[in-house]
């Protein structure tokens, strides 16, 4: 985001300069008041006190579009202790399920509250910038961790640039021992939809770096940062996906696309793909990139 340039076209073209807030206060203001669309992370605390005995304060907490709880920490510029706080913030919520789980239920409902992914906490970092240090030592810690750039522009532009993207250790970890070893990938079901599944992560993961994959009983999320696709079981004789892409900026086929906005479905996104086949898979594909570069 520093190279990024943004100018006012109106009366002539005029840089805007890109700037740091004022204060910490300032940022985590903006992104607790709109954390949803901003992360894709439902509000639940700020300023959440650890207790006596850790003497701390998480910025904010949150519960991701996958139920994963979400520890958020923010800094105004750089400062390569935002993230080992972070992941001690992290390691205490571990240690205190019951009282965030307090807190879903208050704010959420019993059933969201029972549905908490433990097995895949995140932290996400938003900060004025990240030294190369950072970037590595995210890489290779076995949490889930995010590193978001910050850029205000003007008076009321903000800029967010995902620097890094972690996924857990566990997840990582077993698809590349798996590899190393020549063993096939884990499949849960069998037969062709089963590897058109797999054909399909195998696309979904290779879109960029950072792409992390969290599973969940009803459905597969793909997230860098936020879902931008969800693969859900196969059928008897389709694989549904849902997409981050907007419906309207599709031309919609029937039975391969459709419009799912306000409708019931698992996974998040407003945009239905049907696969069918491997061809279906290579139709899907600039779908694919869209949702996730929407993302």
């Amino acid at each position: 985001m520093p190279d990024l340039k943004l100018y006012n076209t109106k009366g002539g073209v005029t840089e805007v300069a890109p700037r740091l807030a004022d204060a910490e206060a300032d940022v985590q203001s903006i992104v607790e008041g709109n954390m949803e669309e901003l992360l894709g992370v439902r509000f639940l605390a700020s300023e959440y006190s650890t207790g006596p005995v850790h003497s701390g304060r998480i910025d904010s907490l949150g519960l991701d579009e996958n139920g994963a709880p979400v520890v958020v920490e923010y800094k105004r510029g750089v400062d390569s202790g935002v993230i080992n706080q972070g992941l001690f913030y992290l390691g205490w919520l571990m240690d205190h399920r019951a009282e965030f789980q307090h807190l879903v239920r208050d704010r959420f409902g019993a059933t969201t509250a029972a549905q908490v992914l433990w097995r895949a906490p995140r932290l996400i970092c938003v900060a004025g910038d990240f030294t190369r240090y950072d970037v590595h030592a995210v890489r290779e810690h076995r949490r889930s961790i995010d590193l978001v750039r910050y850029r205000l522009f003007g008076t009321d532009l903000l800029g967010l640039e995902t620097v890094a993207s972690v996924a857990g250790r566990t997840q990582a970890a077993e698809r590349v021992r798996r590899r190393a070893a020549g063993l096939p990938p884990v499949r849960s079901h069998s037969g062709a939809l089963a590897e058109l599944a797999e054909a399909v992560d195998e696309v979904l993961l290779g879109l960029g770096d950072g792409v992390s994959r969290v599973q969940r009983k009803q459905y597969r999320a793909y997230q860098r940062l936020r879902n931008f696709a969800c693969v859900c079981p196969p059928q008897k004789t389709k694989l549904l996906v849902y997409l981050k892409a907007d419906p309207t900026d599709v031309d919609l086929v029937p039975g391969f696309t459709r419009d799912v906005a306000g409708l019931g479905h698992h996974g998040t996104g407003d945009l239905e793909v049907q696969l069918r086949s491997e061809r279906d898979v290579e139709r899907a594909a600039d779908l694919f990139r869209a949702s996730y570069a929407a993302g």
